[in-house]
This record gives structure tokens, sequence and C-alpha cells, in this order.
């Protein structure tokens, strides 16, 4: 019998969208190689022709995993979760799961990548106003709407896809020095997913590819 071959997750350890992925094969006990794709280095790995074969938009992560390559990490949340045995990432219940969906998609398509690198960058001297401003922005939306759908976690009592992407997403605001306590329910779900063994394994801090002085 064939020995299956473990995904490999080419990420880096400060990207939120390559944390969502570590979250979620740590809390589906899924075994991964890490292939570390430094985001600064050399002018940004991420740019070469060679990790552009991976990923066209040259962006971390991409996953190779079953003989597929796949590169958004929402993508690859759900691909493990219909694929893998585990607890479910996607609640059964259709609204439940279209609650999950919209939370996500929230965090990943209206406030993350209007604070990643590459958009910062391109901002300059007012990058770090820049990202409070879109960052309070998308979290002055987000709290009615957890306060609506939360439990113990985003979205009742079970953990899903939309905790995986809210926790990151509050490690960046914290990173930008945006004031979490504006946003008690952000800040409580977010106070019990980090204690959480699954987000501690897969923190920035705990990664191969983090520089020594950011080690925990």
């Amino acid at each position: 019998m064939a020995t299956e071959t473990k995904p490999v997750l080419h990420g880096y350890f400060r990207s939120s969208c390559s944390w969502r992925v570590r979250i979620a094969f740590a809390l589906k006990g899924i075994e991964y190689d890490q292939v570390a794709v430094n985001l600064i280095k050399d002018g940004g790995q991420q740019l070469t022709e060679q990790y552009k074969t991976l990923n066209p938009m040259q962006q971390v992560p991409a996953v190779e995993i079953d003989g597929i390559t796949l590169s958004q990490s929402l993508a690859v949340i759900q691909y493990i979760d219909e694929t893998r045995p585990g607890p479910r990432l996607l609640p059964a219940d259709p609204k439940a799961r279209a609650q999950v969906r919209m939370i996500s998609d929230l965090i990943a398509s209206g406030i993350q990548p209007l604070q990643n690198l590459a958009v910062l960058q391109k901002i300059g001297a007012e990058k770090l106003l820049w990202a409070q401003h879109f960052i309070n922005r998308g979290f002055q939306a987000l709290e009615p709407i957890l306060k609506q759908t939360a439990g113990k976690y985003c979205v009742g009592n079970e953990i899903s896809m939309a905790d995986i992407c809210l926790a990151p997403q509050v490690y960046n605001a914290e990173r930008f020095k945006v004031d979490v306590g504006q946003y008690p329910t952000i800040k409580r779900l977010n106070e019990t997913l980090v204690e959480i063994e699954a987000f501690k394994l897969s923190h920035p801090s705990h990664q191969p590819d983090t520089p020594t002085d950011l080690q925990a």
C-alpha cells in the first residue's frame, strides 16, 4: 500500500493567510511539511519565477496536496474539511455554514488584503494609519455581526473557519496598535481562541522560519 504524501505548505511565519492553513491542519490533526517563503528577504521570495509556478498571484500560501496545488487559504481550508476526518470546520446546518462563510469572507476579502505587505509597501510613510483605518472599518462591521452569531466561538459553540480567520486578524490588529478593547465580542472570542492548542502551535512565534528574536 502506497504511503500517503504529506501536504506541503509554502508560507511565511507572520502571514495571516498561512496561519489560517496551519490552524486548520492542527485542528484536523494533519501532518504536513513547511517550506518557508520569506516575503522580505531577497526582495521577496514570493516574487521568484520558481514560486510563481506554484502561486501565480505570488502570494502565500501555496499548498501542495493530493496531487494539486491550491493557493487561497479559504479554498485550502474547505478542501481539507471535505476530504479529511476530524472536527468540522464548516457547520452542517446551511444557515450556520453561510454565516461562517460570511464572516470568513469579510475578514479574508474585506480587511486583511488592505493591510497586507504588498499594499503597505505602496502606501509608504502613512502605512500605520492606513492599516489602522481599514482594520477599524472592518471590525466596526464585524463586531455587530458577531454579537448576533457568536456563542463560545464566532458562530455558535463549535470552532469553525470563521474562528480560523478571526485570530490571525486580531493578531494583525494588535501589531498595528489597534485598540481591540473597542470591540468586546471580537476581544472575548479571541481570548478564548488563543488558549486552544491548535492556535498556540500554529502561532507565528512558533514556526520554523520565525526569526529568533520573535520566538516565544
